[in-house]
């Protein structure tokens, strides 16, 4: 992942899944109603061509497994080199996979309400494991990098916090929501780490690539600011960004909740029908049946 392509291609991915869970999640929500609705850590996809309800896990599986062959073969070189920081990333891919793969047999039998906690807490391990493995990366990430990789962190952390926050209240919208919007931005902040830290055209001013030794395929190297100055502009740079980031996916939620289609509300009965109900109510029922008449 110490490359550009590292960073689009599984960003790109996280931030996809992610705008699928929010749109999904918002659509629930206002269909549903507060009372109903129940959150869900997969959806179902459906289209006027197919049916393909499984799609969102199967992919997620098969994304999985390339992304860890990807990581042992160490790509471009297609070798068995041994190399820490590689194996690391497969290892969260496992995770992912684990979970995934989980959840479809669920699905496929159907049992996913029975298994919903289990799933969950699954989920709560792939980021338990991405935190953890970020945390303490054999690749010193240190400096512009190591600020980036921090912020990465606390993304991270508010996406296991939120898994198991849905776990424990599934019916909490507010829950589910924070869920999805964290795996968005989790792909937007890969995506965004991969432009500045690894094209030069996007480096800030005062900093420069430095590529480690190895050739093109080791190229796990890392932004050096040339002044204190440069570097506390650059860190500075990287927070605006952090929330600009935030804002978009912030207006883009706000949107999807005032423009999504909302449950119909129930009929308010005519006032016909309550005149009718009022004059019923006034006539005087007779209770009494036929008198007996007793003649002397």
């Amino acid at each position: 992942m110490g490359t550009l392509a590292g960073h689009i291609v599984p960003g790109s991915a996280l931030a996809l899944l992610g705008l699928w869970h929010i749109i999904n999640t918002v659509q629930a929500y206002n269909l549903k109603g507060a009372t109903h609705f129940r959150s869900c850590f997969w959806h179902s996809f459906t289209s006027p061509l197919s049916k393909l309800p499984y799609m969102e896990l199967v992919l997620i599986v098969a994304f999985s497994i390339f992304s860890i062959v990807m990581q042992v073969l160490d790509y471009p070189l297609f070798s068995f080199a041994f190399k820490l920081n590689n194996y690391e990333h497969a290892t969260m891919f496992l995770h992912l996979m684990i979970y995934a793969g989980f959840t479809l047999v669920t699905a496929v039998i159907h049992k996913s309400d029975v298994f919903f906690e289990v799933s969950g807490i699954l989920a709560a391990s792939v980021f338990c494991q991405e935190l953890f493995l970020l945390h303490c990366h054999s690749a010193d990430h240190h400096g512009l990098e190591g600020h980036y990789h921090w912020l990465m962190q606390l993304i991270v952390f508010v996406s296991l916090l939120s898994t198991l926050s849905t776990t424990i209240f599934p019916s909490s919208f507010p829950s589910s929501l924070v869920l999805s919007i964290s795996v968005m931005f989790q792909g937007l902040w890969f995506i965004n780490m991969g432009f500045v830290l690894w094209v030069p055209a996007f480096v800030p001013k005062g900093c420069t690539i430095q590529l480690g030794r190895g050739g093109d395929s080791d190229k796990h190297g890392a932004v050096m600011c040339g002044t204190h100055k440069a570097r506390l502009r650059a860190r500075a740079l990287a927070n605006l960004q952090f929330s600009w980031i935030v804002a978009g996916i912030m207006i883009f939620v706000a949107c999807m909740c005032l423009f999504s289609p909302k449950k119909a509300k129930p009929k308010v009965q005519s006032i016909n029908y309550e005149r009718l109900d009022d004059r019923v109510a006034e006539i005087p029922l007779s209770v009494g049946g036929f008198k007996q008449v007793n003649y002397p």
